[in-house]
C-alpha cells in the first residue's frame, strides 16, 4: 500500500516544489481537478450555474482560484480540492437558508428594483443600478421585443442584474 502511495505522490509531484513540476504532473493534476470541480458543481446543484447572480458569481471566482492553487502546487493537493468542497456546500447551504428565510435571500441575493412603471422611468432606482435608458431600451429589444417605453408596465432589474419586462 505504502508503495502505491509513493507511486501516486511522484505522478502528481505531491511532494515537489511547484516551480519543479512536470507537464505532465500539471496535466494529470489539471484532469483530477476538473473531474473534481465536476462532481462539485453537481453536488452544488444546477443553479449555480444557470442564475449567473452575484451571489453564485461569488462562488465561482472563489472556488477557481482556490482549486487553481491544486493545479500550480502553490498549496497542498487534497486539503484545497476539500476546502472547495467545503465552499460548495456553504453556498449550498446559503441557497437552502435562502430559500426557507426571504430575509436571509435578500441579504445574500439581493432584491429586485422596479426602474419603470407604465412607461416611466424611474431615474433615480436607475442612477442606483447603474443603468442608463440607453441599456433599459437596449434590453426591452432584445428581451421584450418593444421598442416603445409606453408599451411597458413593469421593469425590473432582477437579483441577477438582467432586466425584465412586463408588457401592458
Amino acid at each position: 500500500m505504502n508503495a502505491l502511495w509513493n507511486a501516486f505522490e511522484t505522478l502528481l509531484g505531491l511532494s515537489v516544489e511547484p516551480r519543479s513540476l512536470t507537464f505532465v504532473q500539471i496535466s494529470l493534476r489539471g484532469i483530477i481537478v476538473f473531474v473534481a470541480t465536476l462532481a462539485m458543481v453537481r453536488v452544488g446543484h444546477k443553479r449555480s450555474l444557470s442564475h449567473k447572480t452575484p451571489f453564485d458569481a461569488v462562488l465561482l471566482v472563489i472556488l477557481a482560484s482556490v482549486l487553481s492553487r491544486a493545479i500550480n502546487g502553490s498549496a497542498a493537493f487534497f486539503a484545497t480540492i476539500g476546502g472547495g468542497l467545503v465552499l460548495v456546500l456553504l453556498h449550498r447551504l446559503f441557497a437552502y437558508l435562502a430559500f426557507y428565510s426571504h430575509g436571509f435571500g435578500i441579504l445574500v441575493k439581493g432584491s429586485p428594483d422596479t426602474i419603470m412603471h407604465d412607461g416611466e422611468c424611474d431615474f433615480r432606482v436607475m442612477r442606483r443600478n447603474h443603468v442608463s435608458i440607453h441599456d433599459l431600451e437596449e434590453d426591452m429589444r432584445l428581451n421584450a421585443h418593444l421598442d416603445d417605453v409606453s408599451k411597458v408596465r413593469v421593469a425590473r432589474i432582477e437579483r441577477s442584474g438582467d432586466i425584465s419586462f412586463i408588457k401592458k
